[in-house]
């Protein structure tokens, strides 16, 4: 389980979009997997026959939770806490770990927003490095749909980011309010001089 709970987790938390359901996919999948592990033939990786036991734990998921769409999610301080143990940790300075924190939380809400068959493919290329090979197996599709779909997924990415950064830029070196005020009061006060 420690060998692939990392790759096992990203790829429920793409599928899921939640980090709390993700752990409980994971884990159900895992005891499935224990359940089922007289079935396991070895015709591929045992890394692939779990990525599917989780992707058929996900799907079930999205079944039940299809019947409950009026249910509000709630937020987790994770990621908060996270900063402060990071801080703690690697003396970062605070300003960057909240900044890398900040833009993390950005693409995971972007990653969220995108299809899940792109999401499953991104963060099986782009985040856990897998091969275009290993991504099919993973996810029984053909190479040629991973290529596409990451690359998709990537240009979505990429144009969301951008946008974002769009939407900020007129507020960069924003002067206004007590600045501005300081600055009109002090030019005032010379001139009544």
């Amino acid at each position: 389980m420690r060998r692939y709970n990392r790759r096992l987790y990203r790829l429920a938390r793409a599928s899921l979009g939640q980090d709390a359901e993700a752990k409980d996919a994971l884990q159900e999948a895992y005891l499935c997997a224990y359940r089922g592990l007289t079935q396991f033939r070895g015709e591929s990786a045992l890394a692939t026959w779990l990525a599917r036991i989780v992707l058929n734990e996900c799907t079930a998921r999205h079944r039940r939770t299809a019947r409950r769409r009026n249910v509000v999610p709630m937020m987790s301080l994770d990621s908060h806490m996270e900063v402060v143990s990071k801080v703690a940790d690697d003396g970062e300075p605070p300003d960057r770990a909240v900044a890398r924190t900040q833009m993390r939380d950005i693409l995971q809400r972007k990653l969220n927003e995108l299809p899940e068959s792109l999401r499953l493919v991104f963060v099986l290329r782009s985040v856990e490095e897998l091969s275009v090979e290993e991504t099919a197996q993973c996810l029984a599709i053909s190479q040629e749909s991973v290529r596409m779909r990451h690359f998709r997924a990537k240009g979505l990415l990429r144009d969301a980011l951008a946008s974002e950064i769009d939407s900020v830029e007129r507020d960069l070196y924003e002067f206004g309010g007590r600045d501005c005020d300081g600055v009109v009061d002090g030019v005032l006060a010379c001139l009544e001089r």
